[in-house]
């Protein structure tokens, strides 16, 4: 049941990192693009377009954690393992436990910092976008990691090799 769940959640994720991920960089592109032709071209540049790729710039790289962690691709330092290898099961599972920790983390501190926005009423400098959303994106993605940790987790635990981990 609960590997039925995790299936699911991560069929889920998968399709909302992959084609969130997409549409936010094809629309970056296009509004840099937009910029540098108008820079060049007609001498007037796009401040928005600016803001608009930062923005996506911090969507993406929190997003990238968590697809990370499905593609068991997260920086670690595997020099114990490989001298060790008896050590990978409680080395994997205590850096799982720590990845754990970190989402929790920042669910609970991105949903203050998002609350604060909320109240706040603050918004960006040139679109006037609530910040809210911006900082929304600290909670979603800590339980989107929580989640792909305790898939990845699972997967450990069962013996189950979804794709080729990385040498």
């Amino acid at each position: 049941m609960f590997g039925r769940i995790l299936k699911i959640s991560d069929t889920v994720l998968t399709f909302v990192e992959d084609w969130t991920l997409f549409l936010t960089i094809i629309v970056a592109l296009i509004a840099l693009f937009a910029n540098v032709v108008m820079r060049y071209g007609f001498n007037h540049s796009l401040a928005w377009s600016e803001e608009l790729v930062r923005d996506v710039i911090i969507y993406s790289t929190f997003i990238g954690c968590s697809a990370a962690i499905k593609k068991q691709s997260m920086i670690k330092i595997d020099a114990t393992v490989q001298i060790f290898p008896r050590l990978k099961k409680p080395l994997s599972w205590f850096s799982n436990c720590a990845t754990l920790v970190f989402a929790s983390m920042m669910i609970w501190y991105g949903s203050l910092m998002a609350q604060q926005q909320f109240v706040t009423h603050q918004k960006s400098i040139i679109m006037q976008v609530p910040l809210v959303y911006l900082y929304l994106i600290m909670p979603v993605t800590g339980v989107m990691m929580f989640l792909r940790t305790l898939h990845v987790m699972h997967q450990d635990y069962m013996g189950e090799d979804e794709e080729p981990r990385p040498v």
